[in-house]
């Protein structure tokens, strides 16, 4: 096949363009916060021992009806999207280099993708059998698997490598837009109309924003290739595997580490406000949904700091916070007032890392490949969101199903993933091999 030029981008940095491009994103954090939040109580809610400590604790027990599942096996349910994740996203990432349609590039994958996840979506909290949930769960997941990848390479293909970590913080902000939307008014909706609302409200917002991303965002028709055929994710890992220079192997670690942190920890979040505090679930959503107010309050300057100071030191300095923080937060959240105050440091923190870790990635990879090292990007962070909530889920119940567990646990492998990223070189350095 012949090679393809790389299609110019513009000098100046496009801001509308990129808060179009940010509602793709706006659309999928709609719908995971809502599953996130909701998902682990109903498979949990009714279990005595919950009920037992929170009595024996002088708290309330909140008024919701679930499957009275332990800990191990509930948060071990919450990985099956990653699961699925681990093999479809890579796959559809490399695929959707290759593709080219009437719609464009990654625009027919993400048009397949969102029908199908907002009618699981739709239907989860009318599952009156765990049969049915378990379903419904599945249809949601193989869904967003579909649609994650093809839109978050929208940010290679579109922004030069130096403008992708500024790109990726006003995306990130408007993804935070979406999870405000979701925490602060899937609650109201739980509180006011009762579990289905949250759910129907998301799914129509997901779509309205999908729509609009589709709609407006122009994919450019020639990009670099470097063969016909898209590699899976074993033929690019042998790659960077080959590669003298380990530096983007290490990134691929951390990001297994980081998020093995942060998934552990939004998994079990609101089950740690519901069922330790005692806090009723839509008043924990809300108060959890400050982790995505700071956020972006911090997305763009997460951004900014990213492309001035490096992405990788924009990361270090997150990591390092995030650990104390998280250590903290096992002795010193006691009720609202203290789980409202590391939620909103929690935020700022998380977006150092988030913002600026795919722009990292591209800038250690191969340009040729931005849809393959989107793959990577999620083949290392949705393995981690299988590892995270499934051992965090069974240390939560060795501990005596006691959540608080969850915090030194996602202390640790942030530091861990601190560790790591001191291996990486500060200069990308690639060398591309066939």
């Amino acid at each position: 096949m012949k090679e393809l030029a790389i299609e110019s981008k513009p000098r100046q940095f496009d801001y509308y363009k990129t808060f179009i491009v940010g509602f793709g994103l706006l659309g999928l954090s709609i719908i995971w916060p809502i599953f996130n939040q909701y998902i682990p109580l109903f498979l949990q809610a009714g279990n005595p021992q919950f009920e037992a400590q929170l009595l024996a604790e002088g708290r309330p027990i909140p008024d919701v009806k679930g499957f009275a599942l332990s800990p191990a096996i509930a948060l071990f349910i919450m990985t099956w999207d990653n699961i699925i994740n681990v093999f479809v996203q890579p796959w559809i990432g490399a695929k959707s280099d290759h593709t080219w349609n009437r719609f464009g590039r990654r625009k027919g994958w993400i048009l397949l993708g969102a029908p199908i996840a907002i009618v699981g979506f739709i239907l989860l909290p009318f599952a009156q059998t765990m049969f049915a949930l378990a379903v419904f769960i599945l249809i949601t997941n193989i869904g967003m698997a579909i649609v994650r990848s093809p839109l978050a390479a929208w940010l290679g293909d579109l922004y030069r490598p130096e403008e992708r970590s500024k790109a990726n913080g006003i995306i990130n902000l408007m993804g935070g837009i979406g999870s405000i939307i979701a925490f602060l008014g899937g609650g109201y909706l739980f509180e006011q109309f009762g579990r289905h609302a949250p759910f129907i409200g998301g799914a129509l917002l997901m779509g309205v924003a999908g729509l609009i991303a589709v709609w407006k965002v122009e994919e450019p028709r020639h990009i670099q290739l470097d063969k016909e055929n898209p590699g899976g994710v074993l033929d690019n890992l042998r790659v960077i595997w080959r590669n003298p220079d380990k530096s983007s192997l290490y990134i691929l670690l951390g990001i297994f580490l980081w998020f093995v942190g942060f998934y552990a920890l939004e998994a079990g979040l609101s089950s740690f406000a519901v069922f330790s505090l005692g806090i009723s679930p839509g008043r924990a959503s809300i108060y959890i949904g400050l982790i995505a107010a700071s956020f972006i309050l911090f997305a763009v300057p997460a951004g900014w700091l990213g492309t001035k100071y490096g992405a990788l030191r924009a990361i270090l300095y997150g990591l390092v916070g995030l650990t104390l923080v998280l250590a903290l937060s096992y002795f010193l959240i006691q009720g609202a007032t203290s789980l409202i105050v590391f939620m909103s440091m929690i935020g700022g923190l998380w977006a150092s890392i988030n913002v600026n870790s795919l722009p990292l990635l591209y800038d250690y990879g191969d340009e040729r490949r931005i849809g393959a090292y989107t793959g990577l990007y999620y083949f290392s962070s949705q393995l981690a969101a299988v590892v995270g909530p499934t051992m965090s889920g069974v240390v939560v119940q060795q501990f005596g199903s006691q959540y608080r567990w969850l915090f030194p646990f996602s202390a640790l492998f942030m530091a861990l993933a601190w560790v790591i990223m001191m291996r990486v070189r500060p200069k990308p350095k690639f060398v591309p091999l066939d």
